[in-house]
């Protein structure tokens, strides 16, 4: 009888035990995702008061955010190909411990250079933490839900966008920004704790290793995979990324009224990850064929909406919930990685900060050429209409090769 491979027994039933410690789990591995996106996020509203205590500019405070993106970037690939044989949950505290001392550090780094080598390396475990976090949340539960499951894990996320980063911000307000720092780094200690005991103690799978994991990377549809993230996710961040001066300038609203619509964002990703990870459930390629679809719609809906206070507010909930993706398309990642798991999980959320960079840089490149406010809502919608692009030619792939091997003599 041919034994499993390592990638399908991750999906396989597994004892009651590991089922009956799936909520505990995905509670603790939910708060890390809590602490990382209250980290990741919070910065972004303290470029003020980083900037004046630093005594540089806010678009040069504004780096500390690209040194986190880039520690991401790179982090995910290092990390999870150098981790791959170590035990799940051991991987999940020694990446929790490090985001906890990278923020704890960058409270009390003492100048701008010093914060963005910091920031740089909290953002080290990023990626792979979700990665992992994503296979242990997957391998707990039935495989039917295994979508649902991986979302969630990334509740911890989008929750910090609704509570973490609003109470980080209040606190580095009130105390300074240094204080936000060390709220996350506290979070992300109680994280670690709650990893060691809850998680269940789980093996890497049998032959794991670095060079296993590299070959992911010759895989076409992991790419494609990772394209599809990097390209039609990067709507979001064109809009959101300007998101502030749109509201302000276009809409006329108050700047004390800003918060309360991107409060409504954050209660879009969280919705929208609920919802995206349950259609995961039911059909993965027709739940990323419509959402890809969504996305451009609901972008494409800024331009014609910003001019209107109750429309807008309504439409920035809609693109938070674009988050809904992110599920299909890690679940996708895993599906297709065979054997090389760690790393394909890991890389997705190295395609979201990719996506992140594109959209916020194309966006920009289209205020910047006169086009308005509301061209970010153009630029979003191109972007989708992009990532549909890359998963037709991924499902493409993925039909030619089940055509070739049900040719005759291939077979």
């Amino acid at each position: 009888m041919q034994s499993p491979s390592p990638a399908s027994t991750a999906i396989l039933p597994l004892p009651a035990s590991r089922e009956g410690a799936f909520w505990p789990a995905i509670v603790a591995l939910g708060v890390g995702g809590f602490a990382i996106g209250t980290g990741e996020f919070v910065i972004m509203g303290l470029l003020p008061e980083v900037a004046r205590d630093l005594a540089v500019s806010i678009p040069d405070a504004g780096h500390v955010i690209s040194a986190y993106a880039l520690g991401v970037v790179i982090g995910a690939p290092l990390l999870a190909v150098l981790s791959a044989h170590w035990p799940r949950r051991t991987l999940l505290m020694a990446l929790m411990a490090l985001f906890a001392v990278g923020n704890l550090a960058s409270a009390m780094a003492p100048g701008y250079v010093s914060l963005n080598l910091l920031r740089f390396v909290a953002g080290l475990p990023h990626g792979t933490y979700f990665g992992v976090a994503a296979l242990v949340a997957a391998s707990l539960a039935p495989p039917a839900r295994r979508a649902s499951a991986v979302g969630l894990v990334m509740c911890g996320l989008t929750s910090a966008t609704l509570v973490g980063v609003p109470l980080a911000a209040w606190l580095g307000q009130h105390f300074g920004w240094r204080a936000a720092f060390v709220l996350v780094g506290a979070i992300a200690a109680v994280a670690c704790a709650l990893v060691l005991r809850h998680v269940p103690d789980m093996p890497a799978d049998e032959g794991a290793g670095p060079m296993r994991e590299l070959g992911a990377l010759a895989r076409p549809q992991v790419w494609l995979t990772l394209g599809i993230g990097a390209v039609g996710f990067g709507g979001m961040f064109a809009v959101f990324s300007y998101i502030k001066p749109l509201l302000t300038e276009v809409t006329g609203l108050q700047v004390s009224a800003v918060p309360i619509v991107l409060g409504l964002f954050g209660l879009g990703m969280f919705v929208g990850n609920l919802v995206g990870s349950w259609l995961a459930d039911k059909s993965l390629t027709r739940t990323i064929a419509g959402l890809l679809a969504w996305n451009a719609l609901v972008l494409l809906a800024v331009v014609f909406t910003a001019p209107h206070m109750v429309a807008i507010a309504f439409n920035v909930f809609l693109v938070g919930t674009i988050a809904a993706i992110a599920p299909a398309l890690q679940i996708r990642l895993m599906d297709v990685a065979g054997d090389a798991q760690t790393l394909a999980a890991a890389l997705n959320h190295s395609a979201f900060n990719t996506a992140n960079a594109l959209g916020a840089w194309l966006g920009g490149v289209a205020i910047a050429s006169g086009l308005g406010w509301t061209s970010t809502g153009w630029v979003g919608a191109l972007l989708a209409l992009g990532g549909m692009a890359v998963f037709a030619a991924s499902v493409w792939h993925d039909r030619r090769g089940r055509g070739a091997l049900a040719a005759p003599g291939l077979a």
